[in-house]
């Protein structure tokens, strides 16, 4: 049903690809740095959400479920292996009127409730799943400006921080703290303690929690690069710095480096994914930021995300763009999802030492490791999980033990379905987000 209206409406995706690429200042939002390629990636997925909305389709009309075990492949509709599904919040009762797009996570370290912090082109629901079969929904932040598809938030010191793409947007700072006053018998309005100004639209946030250093990237500030604000005081953050030298930032993993490279033990280290590299930068000096190592890959279209693993000896990356352009090298015409292993044991020379394929077809987007799994968001494929294995003779490689697709109407090269996940909760339950649909609650059977 989804790809028959979606045939009917694909003249209205050519002519809004047309449109976009002609005036990339659409909806709100504004252009990156000259030379980022993200100038030519969000018109691209500006048209086939607005095909999505003309279709009907985005948001997707229906009502938040509960339990559903994994039996037979399937929960419900959904269909999955070692995941059952929990709950789902539908994009309405989140108190949202558009798509969803981020997600995170935060625990109360007085009261121990676990709260899902999703993100929406409209805003930001706040929503507890402390009793995961019946989520609450406490309440919800609008956007500071506009309405956009690009939002994201990350927390420091239980404060949440929000930046989107919509123009003069800055970042929304909430003391989560506040939410302990609200019971969900309404969905509150929420309004921000401070919102910080030394940027307009942003891409993404990266938070060192380590060192209270926020590293906002994708801004008009710094070429795109890190801006970097101190967020160690949440209600009085201050500016900090700028890396530009490297360009456009899409991602980041910012740490306090204790990996197998002795030279580096102590600094804090960027890991940005630029675009087409992987750039490691020193970020310890914020007055004199040091590049480290500027990598290439063969079949690059946009490096987009990553992550470490615990002992820093391995980094995982995707790249968004090289299965829409069939790069990857999977045998279903280059279209097959991939993950980058790359081995980091010296900073200096990062080698890609192998890499996973999917046996889908599916665009990957976010990825974030817990132990010895990897936790991936791959848009219509949906959530995969994968185990990684670390043998004492060959390369690293990954297996991939569960999974669930939040979108069963999408199946392909497609930018609908699972945007992110969060997999940290000492629950073991991950929530996910789905565009089109809302808040997944999941557990995973992994043992």
């Amino acid at each position: 049903f989804f790809f028959v209206k979606m045939k009917v409406a694909v003249f209205v995706l050519f002519a809004l690809v047309a449109t976009a690429l002609a005036n990339p200042l659409r909806e709100g939002i504004d252009i990156q740095p000259v030379n980022a390629i993200m100038n030519r990636v969000m018109p691209l997925k500006i048209a086939e959400t607005d095909a999505c909305k003309a279709a009907g389709m985005c948001p997707y009309q229906m009502a938040s479920e509960g339990s559903q075990s994994c039996v037979d492949g399937y929960a419900g509709e959904y269909e999955c292996n070692n995941i059952d599904q929990v709950s789902i919040v539908s994009l309405s009762d989140l108190g949202s009127a558009k798509d969803g797009n981020d997600i995170w996570g935060w625990t109360d370290p007085i009261t121990k409730h676990e709260i899902a912090i999703m993100c929406c082109e409209d805003g930001t629901s706040f929503v507890d799943i402390t009793t995961p079969e019946s989520p609450v929904v406490l309440g919800f932040m609008p956007t500071e400006t506009t309405s956009v598809i690009w939002r994201d938030v990350k927390v420091y010191n239980n404060h949440a921080f929000i930046v989107s793409e919509s123009i003069n947007h800055g970042m929304q700072v909430f003391d989560l703290k506040n939410l302990r006053a609200l019971n969900g018998t309404t969905v509150e309005t929420l309004v921000p303690e401070f919102v910080y100004t030394e940027f307009g639209s942003a891409h993404n946030i990266v938070i060192n929690e380590e060192t209270g250093y926020a590293y906002v990237v994708g801004t008009k500030t710094c070429d795109g690069g890190l801006h970097i604000v101190n967020i160690q005081d949440p209600t009085n953050p201050t500016y900090a710095g700028c890396f530009w030298q490297d360009g456009y930032t899409h991602d980041a993993q910012c740490v306090i480096y204790d990996g197998p490279d002795s030279e580096h033990v102590g600094k804090e280290i960027c890991f940005c994914y630029n675009e087409d590299t992987l750039t490691i930068v020193d970020v310890s000096d914020k007055a004199n930021m040091l590049e480290i190592s500027r990598k290439h890959y063969n079949g690059s279209q946009y490096t987009h995300q990553g992550w470490l693993t615990e002992d820093s000896k391995y980094l995982f990356m995707n790249d968004e763009l090289d299965e829409v352009e069939g790069t990857t090298g999977g045998v279903d015409d280059g279209e097959n999802t991939r993950t980058l292993i790359w081995n980091i044991e010296d900073l200096e020379n990062p080698v890609w030492e192998n890499t996973f394929f999917s046996s889908l077809r599916s665009i990957d987007h976010n990825l974030y490791v817990k132990g010895n799994y990897v936790y991936e968001a791959n848009y219509c494929a949906g959530l995969r999980i994968l185990e990684f294995h670390d043998p004492i003779i060959g390369p690293a490689y990954l297996t991939e033990v569960a999974s669930f697709d939040v979108s069963p109407n999408c199946n392909g090269v497609e930018f609908f379905g699972s945007w992110s996940n969060y997999p940290y909760f000492e629950s073991g339950n991950i929530v996910v987000s789905s565009i089109e649909r809302g808040l997944f609650v999941l557990k995973p059977n992994l043992e």
